[in-house]
């Protein structure tokens, strides 16, 4: 596609070279790029396309990369990444040894701090301006957030911050009505009472009037009684933290209101207004499902991935059907989320039982806390989570649940490779951080029925239990969830028998190294628990094999494998002992097959991890 302005354009000091006309040309043109290239691609849509026009004007208003702009979570980075010299790369957007889909400092001095997990981008840019104190700098610093991040707590702790010190930062907060999931809480309903106020219709039309009356009407407001002042100031939230607010404006004109806030100092909040898939209007209509989306035919929408033949459940969608099965015979049990009603299965759910759907917005802290609250008086939460976000949560596991040893379900879903989201999304570590905790059980099925069966085994039991299933989907086995019932906790499977070689697995890898120990006739052990592992079936398999090998998909640094170990160690066994799982690295971006391979966890992978050791035992047999 050739482009009159963008292709112009390689740096944002390129943009500082247009006239206002050029301006709305390049947003047109960076429209039409980006929805070309993620159609092509695959990724993150809705949320980029709303921002255009705002990453265009602070690009044009502010000296990047000296100024630093900070964006929340990244979904919306895309334009930023156009237009600061990764233009020609977007065509490798998320693949293995491509450009990332989120902000990475190691890619680019543009992105100032990376970002995945959202409600960051204030605390960073309250240290980011204490650090230019510090060093003498000048530069200004802006934080992009959205009103789906405005609901963490972390973001709250940075605003009460940054107003105590009088930062002077400048806090974009981009309202478009969503985060993944329609937006929850208090905050939104108070922004949506800012945009509803008649008072405030009156003075949005444009930026420039916006800042002409606001302070005519702080000066009104400070005239009248609390509850009309908190009617007709709609930033009092923001202003009592020290804040002074401006807006909210459209977040599609805002050029002169960005240039007006950049000469002033001190903490600042600009609220504006986007739509989330502007300019595609099957995002617009749709931006849930244009929020992150495969390759996709740009006329219908309709996704151009290949098939491969009959496409199964996902394990998301299993964990989903047991959920509303067990839902029907079982009163005591909710379900929470923190805003991934979509991503974790719960849509039917919140229809079939919305007085027991809990979705608390993206607060994964509240979200472990509030089912300790509701496990104190006997009802039975499931938390559905992603293993990346459930680690923003751990205290709150240790601290509120373990501690008081009360009664909850984890069903976490993305365990293991995530595949395109990269380092910041790669559920790898849950084993680790839970297994310390006493008293836990943490089950990893390795296919759909046994995910079931360890779903209803976690319901069952009382105390702090977790079920972790993989991204993707599931081998494709008839479930009927009639027929299930739960399974010993701590017993594990033997599913095939060798000599010499005994594997050891945690998960869905199983499948995987059967065909290995088929190549060289090993015994293969489905684990089911990584707590508490099956201290019997280990001392059996050490007893009549020479190599004991665990293979997980979550770090080998404190993972499933090192339970065996410090089991066998304890025992004093003689055996040669072989862990394979997650290197010791950060996991990038990529499908997760190629993935898998690049970290040996593949069939190839994983025959090459024990070659040595059978090299070694051929020999001792030999000899």
């Amino acid at each position: 596609m050739k482009f009159k302005v963008l292709d112009k354009i390689e740096y944002p000091s390129d943009i500082k070279k247009l006239d206002d006309r050029e301006l709305i040309t390049l947003s047109k043109e960076l429209r039409e790029f980006l929805i070309d290239t993620v159609s092509k691609t695959g990724g993150h849509l809705a949320a980029g396309l709303g921002t255009i026009e705002l990453t265009i004007a602070l690009h044009k208003v502010f000296n990047t990369p000296k100024d630093k702009l900070i964006w929340d979570i990244g979904h919306q980075c895309y334009p930023h990444k156009i237009l600061t010299g990764r233009k020609d790369k977007m065509k490798t957007l998320r693949m293995k040894d491509g450009i990332s889909g989120f902000l990475k400092r190691q890619e680019s001095e543009y992105d100032s701090f990376g970002a995945g997990h959202s409600s960051t981008s204030i605390s960073a840019a309250v240290g980011i301006d204490q650090a230019n104190i510090i060093n003498k700098n000048d530069a200004d610093v802006v934080a992009i957030i959205g009103d789906g991040g405005l609901t963490a707590g972390i973001a709250y702790e940075a605003l009460c911050h940054a107003g105590d010190l009088k930062s002077n930062i400048l806090v974009i907060l981009n309202d478009n009505d969503m985060s993944i999931s329609p937006n929850v809480g208090a905050i939104h309903n108070y922004l949506t009472k800012m945009l509803t106020s008649k008072t405030l219709k009156n003075i949005k039309d444009s930026s420039k009037k916006v800042l002409s009356k606001i302070k005519p009407i702080e000066n009104l407001a400070r005239r009248v009684e609390g509850g009309a002042k908190n009617l007709i100031t709609p930033g009092l939230l923001f202003e009592e933290l020290g804040f002074k607010y401006y807006g909210p404006v459209d977040g599609h004109d805002l050029l002169d209101t960005i240039k007006n806030l950049k000469e002033r100092k001190g903490p600042r909040l600009l609220h504006i207004l986007t739509k989330k898939g502007k300019g595609y209007k099957l995002a617009e209509q749709n931006p849930i499902t244009y929020h992150g989306v495969t390759p996709f035919n740009l006329k219908t929408g309709e996704s151009v991935k290949k098939s491969k033949g009959t496409k199964k459940p996902t394990y998301t969608n299993i964990f989903s059907d047991w959920l509303n099965w067990t839902a029907k015979n079982n009163s005591k049990l909710v379900a929470i989320t923190p805003a991934m009603r979509e991503g974790s299965g719960l849509v039917e759910f919140e229809k079939k039982f919305p007085e027991r759907y809990f979705d608390v917005g993206i607060a994964e802290q509240h979200a472990i806390t509030f089912a300790a609250g509701l496990a104190c008086e006997n009802i039975k939460p499931v938390v559905a989570i992603y293993s990346t976000f459930l680690q923003r949560a751990l205290d709150q596991v240790i601290h509120d649940v373990a501690v008081q040893e009360l009664d909850i379900l984890l069903a976490i879903d993305r365990a293991g490779i995530v595949g395109a989201d990269g380092e910041t999304h790669q559920g790898i570590y849950d084993i680790s951080y839970l297994r310390m905790l006493p008293n836990v059980v943490i089950m990893t099925p390795s296919n759909e029925k046994d995910m079931t069966r360890m779903l209803s085994t976690g319901l069952d039991y009382e105390g702090l239990a977790a079920v972790r299933y993989p991204r993707g989907e599931s081998r494709g086995i008839s479930v009927e969830l009639s027929e299930i019932e739960p399974i010993d906790i701590g017993k594990s499977k033997t599913v095939r028998r060798g000599k010499d070689i005994a594997f050891l697995v945690f998960g869905t890898l199983l499948h995987t190294v059967i065909e290995v120990a088929e190549t060289i006739n090993a015994t293969v052990v489905d684990m089911r628990f990584a707590k508490p592992i099956d201290e019997e079936k280990i001392s059996l398999m050490c007893k009549n094999h020479q190599l004991i090998v665990t293979v997980e998909d979550n770090v080998v640094s404190g993972g499933a494998g090192s339970s065996v170990n410090e089991f066998i160690l304890s025992q004093k066994f003689k055996n040669n002992i072989k862990n394979i799982g997650i290197p010791d690295k950060l996991i990038g971006h990529g499908n997760q097959d190629e993935i898998l391979a690049d970290i040996n966890l593949d069939y190839n992978g994983i025959l090459e991890s024990v070659k040595d050791h059978i090299d070694m035992i051929d020999l001792k047999e030999k000899a």
